[in-house]
Order: structure tokens, then sequence, then C-alpha cells
């Protein structure tokens, strides 16, 4: 049985506890030690979060695409999700963590902050930074890109038929992640400032 189908069979006899910002959800579930499944569907794209003790454990991306797992499905989290809780048996939320684990846990907890690094503070200026993908030199239509500052997730979007893609963002240092159409991920550290406004990534 694939790791998605044991999800749905779990939830179908499992009591939903109710909807929550990621944030609301790990103070519950860290507050009362919550075993449970969190479930977020939003357009074509499903997160879900296995929670054992409180703490997530687990978690799966799944889009048309392809899905991910683990630290790769976290990294795209922007912290923005509502969840559908439920709670569920510790033995069956092990057996999902099993295919999924979270091994970098900064990545969830950065991601849950209900504050966003940089956004509405003093800042040296505002700009949009164009971001271009290449791969030998071809323009890459179709590929997500996230904008992450300090381990949270700030902004993505989807490359264009030229393979660009443009952010309104503060000037500063960003870690830019690329995903291509196989789901690998690519990770560069960027600098944005009036000097840097155009970047192009090869992946």
């Amino acid at each position: 049985m694939k790791i998605q189908e044991l999800i749905g069979t779990i939830l179908a006899g499992s009591t939903r506890l109710g909807t929550f910002t990621l944030s609301e959800m790990l103070r519950l579930t860290q507050s009362k030690s919550t075993n449970g499944i969190a479930v977020s569907r939003y357009n074509d794209r499903e997160f879900d979060l296995a929670i054992l003790d409180g703490e997530p454990e687990g978690a799966i991306l799944i889009e048309e695409k392809g899905t991910l797992y683990g630290d790769k499905a976290v990294m795209l989290l922007t912290g923005t999700e509502k969840f559908d809780l439920y709670e569920v048996k510790q033995d069956l939320v092990e057996a999902v963590v099993m295919g999924c684990r979270i091994l970098e846990k900064g990545h969830i907890r950065k991601s849950g902050m209900d504050m966003i690094p940089e956004i509405g503070r003093k800042s040296d200026g505002l700009g949009v930074l164009s971001v271009a993908v290449q791969r030998n030199g071809e323009p890459q239509n179709g590929v997500r890109v996230s904008i992450r500052k300090e381990g949270q997730m700030i902004t993505n979007d989807i490359t264009t038929e030229n393979g660009t893609v443009d952010f309104k963002l503060l000037y500063g240092k960003y870690d830019c992640i690329v995903q291509d159409r196989a789901m690998m991920i690519s990770t560069f550290h960027i600098i944005f400032d009036i000097a840097h406004s155009r970047i192009t990534l090869e992946i």
C-alpha cells in the first residue's frame, strides 16, 4: 500500500480536531503532546504532516508533477497553509513517519513562526528581483522558484515560457530554491540589491 493510501485509510477512521494555521497547530499539538495527522489541500497541492507526541516527525507534499517526502517537502511549506488536524493512534502515525521522516526540524519550526523575517522592518530598499532559470543555456518553463530567508519561506511562483519569474522583495540575502519538473531541488544563496536585480540560475 502506498503511503498516501495508508493516510487516506487512517483518516477515514479518525476524529477531526479542527482546522488551524501551521503556527496554531504546532502550539496546540505541543501543548497536548498530540498524536495525529494534519492535511492541507490547496488547488493542486496537498501537504500531509505526521505528528508524534506533539512534534511534526513526517511530511509529504503531493503535487500533479510528483511527490516529495521528509525534508524536501518541508522546505516548500510557506507557513500560510490551513491544516485539518486528525487525532490518530501513535502506532499508526509511526507507520506513516517511516516513509517520510523529517530530519531537519528547524525548517518546519521556522515555517510555523508568526513573523516573516525582514518584512515590515526598516530596510535599505525595496525592488523587483528577476530570476531566470536555465539548463544548458536553455530557459526552463514551468519550474517552481521559492524564496526563503532565515529558514522561512517568503514567496514562490512558476517560471514563464522564457524561464523567468519576478518577486517584489526587500533588499538582502536570500536562499532561492528551484524545483524542476523532475521534482529535483537545487538551492542557491543570492544577494538582492540595486546591483543584483537580475539573476540567472543554471540547474
